[in-house]
């Protein structure tokens, strides 16, 4: 059996959901531990979360139990003592070969695993791009809580779907702060975002787009013109989960180094789709353009500086 842990935000629990599907479809038995989103463990994180996959309609899944966990990551009195003696002699490695941790971008051997404990964020669309099209089907949007809105956002997704619309996910917020901004700032930088947009001007000058972003402030200080611009300031708290049906129904989509865009854009079905994303998802990560568009195959990649790779 495989155990994978879920964990972070609701981006990050989609990617962990897609590597699940995906070892399931190469015949593994897996199950998801949720644990993380106890009390016990989010009563010291800085911005607690919650399990967000319950909110999509119906999502299959079948979560271990305590005791299936346990008999993966407990160690014996054995694994104990030696991991205290390869921590004396300087050893990183774990000493419970049972758990898997994610530490590089792809990890080809994970699917050779088996009766192994994995955690990670999994972020790499080479992971699960084969089964893109059965998660599409799977992650399906509940109504808005409030009934008008979701209205609204049914009119404004049929009216994306008929026109040059391009979605623009731009993450403020923590991603400004202090400790953040050393490995996720100037990644998706203004010079980004006008290249991005000036990619579909070019091709579309009547090209409108929508604009994402929990910080609504500064989207009206800069995207003001509202006959080229719609800011999406409604689908708020757990509704934003309504935001990433949107973004789906454009015709393209600009993301953010951002697993939530990430899945904007991931959902999205049109056959005429263009997707954009930062080269980079943090700044202490390699991104070579060669490697990144093996890992991202079809997405148009943009550098901090505005430069197609």
């Amino acid at each position: 059996m495989i155990i994978l842990q879920i964990a972070g935000g609701l981006g990050n629990q989609m990617q962990q959901y897609a590597l699940y599907r995906k070892l399931l479809k190469c015949g593994k038995t897996v199950k998801l531990d949720l644990s993380w989103f106890g009390p016990e463990i989010q009563k010291n994180m800085l911005a607690p979360r919650e399990f967000e996959l319950s909110l999509f309609k119906d999502l299959p899944y079948e979560e271990c139990t305590k005791e299936e966990k346990d008999a993966l990551i407990k160690q014996n009195l054995f694994q104990k003592v030696a991991g205290k003696i390869s921590k004396k002699l300087g050893f990183s490695a774990s000493s419970n070969a049972k758990v898997f941790v994610e530490t590089k971008m792809y990890h080809e051997e994970i699917f050779d695993l088996d009766d192994i404990y994995i955690t990670g964020y999994f972020a790499c669309q080479y992971y699960y791009d084969d089964v893109m099209a059965e998660l599409q089907d799977l992650f399906v949007f509940p109504p808005h809580s409030i009934p008008e809105l979701d209205q609204r956002n049914a009119v404004l997704a049929a009216k994306m779907e008929k026109e040059t619309s391009v979605s623009v996910h731009i993450r403020r917020g923590d991603y400004l702060s202090p400790e953040n901004v050393e490995i996720l700032g100037n990644i998706a930088s203004d010079k980004y975002y006008e290249s991005a947009m000036n990619y579909f001007l070019e091709k579309d000058a009547n090209t409108h787009f929508y604009i994402f972003t929990s910080d609504h402030e500064y989207a009206r200080e800069h995207y003001s013109d509202e006959s080229r611009y719609t800011i999406i300031d409604w689908n708020t708290g757990k509704n934003s989960l309504q935001d990433l049906m949107l973004m789906s129904h454009c015709k393209g989509n600009i993301c953010a180094n951002s697993t939530f865009s990430f899945w904007g854009a991931r959902l999205n079905k049109r056959p005429d789709r263009e997707l954009v994303r930062t080269l980079k998802m943090r700044n202490n990560q390699e991104a070579l353009p060669e490697v990144m568009h093996k890992y991202w195959k079809d997405w148009i990649l943009i550098d901090e500086n505005g430069v197609i790779v």
